[in-house]
């Protein structure tokens, strides 16, 4: 029997438990939670499934060697002291990444210099050459973790982050971290038992991680490699094994999942990445506008991840979303539970709903909240006096844990410098800011000077509306595919429909009134015959 060696996973704050649960499932040992990191043990196959098998986990760390330093000095004598012939050779490229929290490294890139140098002098030093570094795409990657004075040295074995699935054809603005979106699903309990509905839903990241889920899917399954497949030691035959064993284990699901978004765009790049991911039988992906929702006829969970602002103006339209978010819920979802991720109390305030429970989480460095919503009909006394609670005991058991968000706090970007290093590997969350809502305050804002106006981060005015109708286009069109589905959801009357505006060629901007005119984009398409979900 092989030996078991010490790993490391890396997540966001928030879902350490989850990916300790994860691991568990996995067959790891000797679990250990830290912050933003999971300590276990394990051998080779271990290490193969967590790569390939762990939805909340960010990447995968084989520590080589632990030591103290408080000097740049001391960290480059002792790497160059470890033998690295064993792991390298002068035909092998490697990159070294950095992470540091202490205050004898102010600088996370200066303590990856040093260790890179280290690395090289040694072999300079013991065969007269040096190896090659590779950004972009080395064989080998180390990882270098500093906190205070305690150093971990480690050979990263992911490789680029393990939210990058593979199934991502295309995309819109600022899309939501895939291991972000399997932990936000996760974490409302949901494994496929009934419908499931993100009626914000971008590029689809959510609904595809939740339909993943649902049946059982690999993350792993549709990525091209991992770092430890060019590693000397690889055994592809286990690898093989390991996910022919996952396939087996995939289950059919027996509900729908519904993907909307008002902005045309981003309901074609759901369509593409739902091929991707090969989920187009689960799925009804459609052209929507969430004031218009109506009341599912099956039971169903609903995710919202909506726009949401850094800084909130009092003529903000935002807030008018988020009310009108609460009244959808209060009058068209009644008998469900949905679940919105936001950083403003305001804007949760806004909602008009009391949540069940709050779970704080990051989107990014974004400090934020993940609540829930338990939608009955009636006044809150007749829902209790007739048997029901909005809380179960575990939520009074989290909600009443000290270390909790405390009430009526302002979400803020809290993180330093050295602190966002450890997003790394997660893409930058660009917050979408919002196109006023009414023309007058358009008409207001084009007033100012423009110093004064939204400015995006590469310096252009920012023209995105809170309905995410603004976002990037892509390329693909990929091909469309079709669902019969008469269970309900939206009006199933077609002439009840508001018409949506005149599709654009390229980029479309969906108008700032609220009311949309034009031509509707349909569901999708499947040998010439329209679909379109829940209208059939």
């Amino acid at each position: 029997m092989e030996q078991e060696f010490e790993l490391i996973a890396k997540t966001f704050q928030g879902m350490e438990d989850l990916l300790v649960q994860e691991l568990a499932e996995a067959g790891a040992q000797n679990i250990k939670k830290g912050r933003r990191v999971v300590y276990f043990t394990g051998d080779t196959s271990m290490m193969y499934r967590a790569n390939y098998a762990l939805r909340t986990a960010i990447r995968i760390l084989k520590p080589l060697k632990h030591f103290n330093a408080t000097t740049a000095d001391e960290v480059y004598n002792t790497v160059r002291n470890y033998e690295w012939k064993n792991i390298l050779d002068l035909k092998t490229t490697f990159a070294v990444d950095a992470v540091v929290y202490s205050e004898n490294f102010s600088y996370s890139k200066f303590v990856a210099y040093k260790v890179k140098d280290a690395i090289v002098d040694y072999f300079r030093e013991n065969c007269g050459q040096r190896p090659n570094i590779s950004v972009a795409n080395p064989d080998i990657r180390f990882h270098i973790h500093i906190s205070d004075d305690d150093c971990t040295l480690s050979l990263d074995s992911s490789g680029d982050s393990l939210h990058k699935r593979g199934y991502r054809e295309a995309s819109v603005d600022a899309p939501i971290n895939e291991v972000l979106a399997a932990g936000l699903v996760k974490l409302t309990g949901w494994n496929g038992e009934c419908d499931f509905i993100d009626p914000m839903c971008g590029s689809g990241t959510i609904p595809i991680e939740a339909g993943m889920i649902a049946k059982n899917i690999a993350p792993g399954k549709f990525r091209k490699e991992f770092a430890f497949q060019k590693w000397p030691d690889y055994s592809a035959d286990l690898f093989n094994e390991i996910k022919e064993e996952y396939e087996a284990q995939e289950i059919p699901f027996n509900h729908r999942i519904y993907a909307y978004d008002i902005d045309a765009n981003a309901v074609e790049a759901t369509k593409a990445n739902v091929i991707a991911a090969q989920l187009d039988e689960d799925f009804i992906v459609d052209r929507r506008d969430f004031r218009e929702f109506k009341q599912p006829a099956e039971k169903a969970i609903m995710v919202i991840n909506p726009p949401y602002g850094v800084r909130i103006k009092s003529d903000s339209a935002l807030p008018l979303l988020y009310k009108a978010i609460g009244e959808r819920l209060k009058h068209q979802f009644v008998g469900n539970e949905a679940w919105i991720i936001c950083n403003h109390e305001e804007l949760f305030q806004s909602i008009g709903l009391k949540p069940s429970i709050k779970i704080p989480i990051f989107n990014g460095s974004l400090d934020c909240q993940f609540q829930k919503y338990q939608i009955f009909d009636g006044k809150l006394e007749k829902f209790r006096k007739e048997g029901n609670d909005i809380k179960t005991d575990k939520e009074r058991r989290e909600m009443s844990d000290p270390h909790r968000f405390k009430l009526h706090r302002d979400f803020k970007k809290r993180l330093d410098e050295d602190e966002e290093a450890d997003y790394g590997d997660i893409p930058d969350y660009v917050v979408r800011k919002h196109r006023e809502f009414e023309e007058n305050n358009r008409r207001k804002e084009r007033r100012q000077s423009y110093g004064d106006r939204h400015e995006n981060r590469d310096g252009d005015r920012d023209r995105r509306s809170f309905s995410r109708g603004d976002r990037k286009p892509y390329g693909g069109g990929g091909k469309r595919f079709e669902h019969n589905d008469n269970r309900g959801g939206f009006s199933r009357n077609r002439d009840d429909r508001k018409p949506f505006s005149r599709d654009r060629k390229g980029s479309e901007r969906s108008g700032g009134r609220g009311d949309f005119r034009g031509k509707r984009d349909g569901g999708f398409r499947k040998g010439g015959n329209r679909k379109e979900g829940f209208d059939n």
